[in-house]
């Protein structure tokens, strides 16, 4: 259970895509960021807020970016990869890992906003180090490492009407 007080300090770090891939394929919808952002901050004093995004040269993606920009997100981009053979990969584990590291003593809560369980060594590193952790993520789709290892869970399943928004012309 966390204690959170209006004197932490809180750094706010969004894996995009594990949160955007979530609603889509569980509720086909989309997140509403700055409601993820609001609950991640609880009233306390936020340090950073940082989204990480892949780059898929998609019509609406700018947009999209310049939304979280004034949701409060420090937004970060790295460009999808395209391999020999046509495999796509565009993952920031590592740069949001790295961020993490580097902040960690500015910060009292580090807030990981994804259930992906590529972040459980990280998780177990700052636990070790005696970071306190929340994470902010989807119930049905958080890996249950993620779940047991961090301080406090913030599971976006348990309120879809805060959290989300119907796509358009998309299915109900």
């Amino acid at each position: 259970m966390s204690i959170r007080n209006p004197d932490q300090r809180v750094g706010v770090f969004v894996d995009v895509q594990n949160l955007y891939y979530s609603a889509r394929n569980i509720y086909s919808a989309r997140v509403k960021f700055n409601e993820v952002l609001n609950s991640a901050v609880a009233g306390r004093k936020l340090i950073r807020a940082i989204a990480y995004v892949v780059e898929a040269n998609m019509p609406e993606e700018e947009s999209f970016f310049e939304a979280l920009e004034k949701a409060g997100f420090e937004v970060k981009r790295k460009e999808l990869q395209t391999f020999a053979g046509g495999h796509q990969k565009g993952d920031w584990d590592v740069g949001i890992a790295m961020d993490i590291v580097k902040l960690m003593n500015k910060l009292d809560v580090v807030v990981l906003c994804s259930g992906d369980g590529d972040y459980a060594p990280l998780l177990e590193y700052l636990q070790m180090s005696g970071q306190f952790t929340e994470t902010v993520a989807f119930g049905k789709s958080c890996s249950g490492k993620i779940k047991e290892l961090t301080d406090y869970f913030i599971d976006l399943d348990e309120s879809p009407k805060q959290f989300l928004m119907p796509i358009k012309g998309g299915r109900k």
